[in-house]
């Protein structure tokens, strides 16, 4: 493979001219103590590092950045470390999904705007890698994910605990008064005991994993524990592999392809993914210009068995006992032809080349195709009256009697007044109702919050319920689980038919025929939407009122319209003058 020249990169066009802009740029650099030597003639590699004192996700990036940085000068790079929005999907609310568009549009103006010629993107948090991915691809520099990988496994009272997946499960045991105050504040600080994310199959392992498949990743990174010693020599690979790639212009376009998300669905489905990748696959392929769409993973969950056992769809492993099974790599090799192993990845070579030879070294962890955890995909896409542009179910983690169900609708128009609802002992509810919340969608929420796992009521927890279906046009938390459908699309709030149900209204879900309808006359919900009345606006100003005016529905990726291939081509380079 042919190496650019160095007159070639970006970089230069700041720092190799004999002119006064140039003189301006070098003196600049040496204020800060560096030599000529430290950048002449070497890439510049940005670090777009997400840490913040606010991220337990990401705590150990304060760190791992000096990795990066070790691993960029050992191969002979100079690198600059530039911090975005971290995103903590703890702590931002009403939800980080409102800003994942702005991590992604903050990440490509970083790369355009800087005099850099890589990257490497610190991420991992939910939200993070798909924004960080988006803009990446949009600005379209050699790039390379650098995962935050899993926390430890939790622990309380010898029991192993997932961190999100327990927290559901262990509420409704206190809601129903099987778990003292003292015994909660235990699972408080046993649940999360160190940097990381989530190590369910949540959404952030579950993009960690679509990154590594999609080849933006080192193979087998994906799932390397946080506190692992295995992470830190991870992060200097990184470094030394991106100045590599920039020498040999190995850019997203190259590696981005649609066969590319398709293995990413593939993979996802056999991993009993987070309900969340449809939303951040979708929107991700379509900046690249080779847009999957709903139909895609549904075709995939009809053929993709999940073979990882990891919770939520499993009920023993978590992301640490995945990666001592061999990890992502296993994975893939296991599924054998089901994955186009031509395609390129950050390593220069194939995703087959990648995963050749990796071994499983616990079967009931990573199953056999032929003994799988479930013989279906972990997600399927519903259509009928109620969501004419689709819904999303996962019913690798929900009671099999709700895979074909009719009942009553439960109807709020609010988290509020939900909320206060489920907590009546005296509300009218059985465990044949389908709980219905609208107006939380990606302009309703704003921003599609994870309100989708609606509680189950008290009333019905204290008679030893544990699922139902619930209906709506929020998302859910990865690590959730239950009969939970969710992106109806359209939302309620732009007028779609989810606004038009009322309490009482059967409701028939069928998911092995992939239907969902409300059991309601087209005359009916005709007079019904003649007398409905819009919501009033979410927002009048800032980022959130540009949200509202180009944000996508869920079918679409929830992106911003005009961030889109099809909106035009990217921004020109930078005038240097």
């Amino acid at each position: 493979m042919s190496k650019r020249s160095y007159e070639s990169l970006r970089s230069a066009r700041w720092f190799a001219p004999d002119d006064l802009r140039s003189f301006g740029h070098r003196s600049r650099i040496m204020q800060m103590g560096y030599a000529p030597e430290d950048w002449a003639g070497r890439p510049i590699i940005a670090i777009l590092n997400t840490w913040s004192d606010i991220n337990p996700c990401h705590s150990h990036f304060k760190q791992r950045v000096e990795d990066v940085k070790r691993g960029i000068f050992q191969s002979g790079g100079f690198p600059i470390e530039l911090p975005a929005i971290s995103l903590s999907e703890n702590f931002v609310k009403p939800t980080t999904m409102l800003y994942r568009n702005m991590l992604a549009m903050e990440a490509e103006e970083l790369l355009r705007s800087h005099p850099v010629d890589g990257t490497v993107l610190m991420g991992g948090c939910d939200k993070t890698t798909p924004g960080l991915l988006m803009g990446a691809i949009s600005a379209g520099l050699p790039c390379i994910f650098l995962p935050a990988g899993p926390m430890l496994r939790g622990n309380w009272k010898g029991k192993v605990l997932g961190s999100g997946s327990d927290a559901w499960k262990y509420w409704d045991e206190r809601r129903a008064g099987k778990i003292t105050k003292t015994e909660w504040i235990g699972v408080e600080g046993g649940i999360a005991r160190s940097a990381g994310t989530c190590m369910t199959m949540g959404t952030a392992s579950t993009m960690m994993a679509i990154a590594e498949s999609i080849g933006m990743s080192l193979p087998g990174a994906s799932s390397i524990p946080a506190a692992d010693s295995n992470h830190i020599r991870m992060s200097s690979e990184c470094g030394r592999r991106i100045v590599d790639m920039v020498w040999e212009d190995l850019t997203p376009k190259r590696i981005f392809t649609r066969q590319s998300f398709l293995n990413a669905i593939v993979v996802a489905m056999a991993m009993g993914c987070s309900t969340n990748a449809v939303i951040h696959l979708v929107a991700m392929s379509r900046r690249a210009g080779c847009p999957v769409s709903l139909d895609d993973f549904d075709v995939a969950s009809r053929d993709i068995p999940v073979i990882a056992n990891v919770r939520p769809s499993g009920d023993t492993y978590l992301m640490e006992d995945f990666f001592y099974a061999g990890g992502l790599p296993a994975l893939m090799e296991r599924l054998g032809d089901r994955l186009d192993r031509s395609q390129l990845t950050v390593t220069g070579r194939t995703l087959g080349e990648n995963i050749a030879g990796a071994e499983v070294y616990n079967d009931d962890v990573i199953r056999p195709l032929d003994n799988p955890l479930y013989h279906e995909g972990a997600l399927a896409v519903l259509r009928g009256n109620l969501a004419p542009s689709g819904c999303v179910i996962k019913p690798s983690a929900c009671a099999p009697q709700f895979l074909q169900h009719t009942g009553p609708a439960l109807v709020f128009d609010d988290y509020p007044s939900m909320k206060a609802a489920v907590e009546d002992e005296n509300l009218d509810v059985t465990p044949e109702h389908i709980m219905v919340l609208r107006n939380a969608g990606p302009q309703g929420g704003p921003g599609m919050p994870e309100w989708g796992m609606l509680p189950i009521p008290i009333k019905l927890v204290k008679q030893g319920v544990r699922d139902m279906l619930r209906v709506s046009d929020a998302r859910m938390s990865g690590t959730s689980y239950g009969a939970c459908i969710l992106h109806v699309a359209p939302e309620a709030y732009v007028g779609g038919n989810l606004a038009l149900v009322k309490t009482g209204d059967m409701i028939t879900v069928d998911v092995p025929a992939r239907r969902i309808h409300l059991e309601v006359s087209d005359e009916e919900l005709a007079q019904r939407r003649a007398a409905w009345t819009p919501p009033p606006k979410v927002f009048e100003r800032g980022y959130g009122w540009m949200f509202s005016q180009h944000i996508l529905q869920a079918d679409s990726g929830c992106d911003l319209d005009f961030l889109e291939t099809e909106f035009g081509a990217p921004n020109r380079e930078p005038t240097i003058f």
